[in-house]
């Protein structure tokens, strides 16, 4: 990075301000842990449910975390990562907070009025879409760095079985399902974690294993 300064001159009366020509994603700082704790924190409060751990009566607890954390939060991180000029950051994190929100739009919004008998085909349609998608990211994903990389893994066999489980329909797919989001939620918080205590700490206190 290279930066310029025209220095004013110190003429009595002449005030010119510095130009300052420099990457203005320098001064942004990383927005990757943002995207990657709420990612984590909503599928985990997700996954609960979609494993049968907790009643499904609770679930609508999921629906303000998806909205705020998962959601708008998320898709702030990826207009930032926008400014930071990392295409893979931006998409990632822009379209994930898209999918919390259009599901929390989903589940209040639009299943209730699906006919009951075919409800499941709508539900696995949209998943089967968002599964496509995750599949192309976890190829460009490989070259980011491990912990990354782990999470679209997870993440991607997680879509899949919610997949199946709606299109069967199947509640044993989903329960696999279920439960491979809350590894995907681990993962996505151990790189949240190592972001934010590695940008902290100015070293590497929880590896990241980059790869690019």
């Amino acid at each position: 990075m290279s930066t310029q300064v025209n220095e004013s001159t110190n003429a009595p009366g002449l005030d010119r301000p510095a130009v300052v020509e420099a990457n203005p994603g320098a001064f942004i700082a990383d927005p990757g842990p943002l995207g990657l704790a709420g990612f984590a924190m909503t599928t985990f409060i997700l996954s609960v449910f979609n494993a049968h751990i907790l009643d499904a009566s609770l679930e609508a607890v999921v629906l303000p975390v998806a909205l705020f954390y998962g959601g708008l939060a998320q898709l702030l991180a990826g207009m930032w990562e926008f400014k930071k000029n990392n295409t893979f950051g931006a998409l990632a994190f822009t379209s994930y907070g898209a999918f919390w929100l259009s599901f929390a739009a989903l589940v209040k919004f639009i299943a209730a009025g699906l006919p009951p008998a075919t409800a499941h085909q709508a539900v696995g349609l949209y998943l089967l879409a968002w599964t496509i998608f995750t599949l192309y990211m976890t190829i460009a994903s490989a070259r980011t760095s491990g912990a990354v990389f782990a999470v679209f893994v997870i993440l991607s066999l997680t879509f899949i079985f919610l997949t199946i489980g709606e299109l069967g329909p199947n509640t044993s797919m989903t329960k696999v399902g279920g439960y491979l989001g809350l590894l995907t939620a681990i993962a996505a918080w151990y790189a949240s974690a190592a972001g934010v205590t590695n940008a902290t700490w100015k070293r590497t206190v929880f590896p990241t294993w980059p790869r690019a």
